[in-house]
């Protein structure tokens, strides 16, 4: 079982190593990266490359690990006791399955994807160092061991919002997806949209990196940021002209609300045109 890439997902040859790395060693793979760089989008195209299928786990402030594994739902049980419902006597129908149960009982191998790990308590990624390890889990109100049927190929994504426990790094094998370089980009874009004029590409790519160099920018524009300004170039058929400027430190960019994203860094790349066009 290995990844060679997919049609839909431009894979660097370090990426598609480090998938086959966490395939071959049996492990979890840690994707760090910046926000907007393909680091959920990579498990989805890894399982539709392998034919599996995916289960997804987004993680919240609020996220629980036993929630990966299953939930008691005490209050419908309850309320089925006071309308004399007889499977209250049955305790497995208020089990609720988790992700992670989902996946060990797949009757195929299968990819779990654990989004924004970084996002739930320090204690979080601790919690599931067991059942990661041990691919298996108890459940009390039943008396039952779960166990895999498979191995899930796992994915771990981190924004880098928080430090991760070290026991649980050691369990992981770790990639991070350095930001697209101007080739890497462009076959990203031709991926999404294949028919964009190579001056409209060029012109924008300029902006977008030279944008990106800004010192001093909170939020710096990423990957998907500039597909969703490319495809408002093309449905307000913005040429290409407009975004070749004389001097194009003195000129904002059309619709550079899809790329700037509070009010900070618009205010500070306001000053700069600014100051450019004072220094005239």
């Amino acid at each position: 079982m290995r990844f060679e890439g997919s049609d839909n997902y431009v894979a660097t040859r370090d990426l598609t190593l480090a998938v086959n790395a966490a395939v071959t060693l049996q492990r979890p793979l840690l994707i760090k990266g910046e926000p907007g760089t393909g680091k959920t989008m990579l498990a989805e195209e890894v399982a539709a490359a392998l034919g599996l299928p995916l289960f997804q786990w987004h993680i919240k402030s609020t996220t629980k690990a036993q929630q990966g594994l299953y939930e008691y739902d005490a209050v419908s049980r309850l309320r089925d006791s006071q309308l004399g419902d007889p499977k209250v006597g049955d305790i497995a129908h208020y089990i609720v399955k988790g992700v992670l149960w989902q996946a060990f009982e797949c009757e195929t191998p299968s990819v779990v994807l654990i989004d924004e790990v970084d996002k739930a308590d320090i204690e979080f990624p601790n919690d599931l160092l067991r059942e990661l390890d041990r691919m298996e889990f108890h459940v009390y109100e039943t008396r039952q061991t779960v166990r895999a049927r498979h191995r899930p190929l796992v994915f771990i994504t981190s924004n880098n919002e928080k430090e991760l426990p070290d026991a649980f790094l050691r369990r992981c094998f770790f990639h991070y997806i350095q930001f697209p370089d101007r080739e890497t980009m462009t076959k990203i874009v031709d991926v999404h949209f294949p028919g964009l004029k190579k001056d409209l590409l060029r012109e924008a790519l300029e902006v977008f990196f030279e944008l990106r160099e800004v010192p001093g920018l909170k939020k710096k524009p990423s990957t998907s940021e500039l597909l969703d300004w490319l495809k408002l170039l093309l449905a307000e058929d913005i040429p290409p002209e407009a975004l070749r400027a004389k001097d194009r430190k003195a000129a904002i960019p059309p619709l550079h609300g899809a790329l700037l994203k509070n009010e900070q860094d618009v205010h500070l790349f306001e000053r700069l045109i600014f100051m450019a066009r004072q220094n005239r």
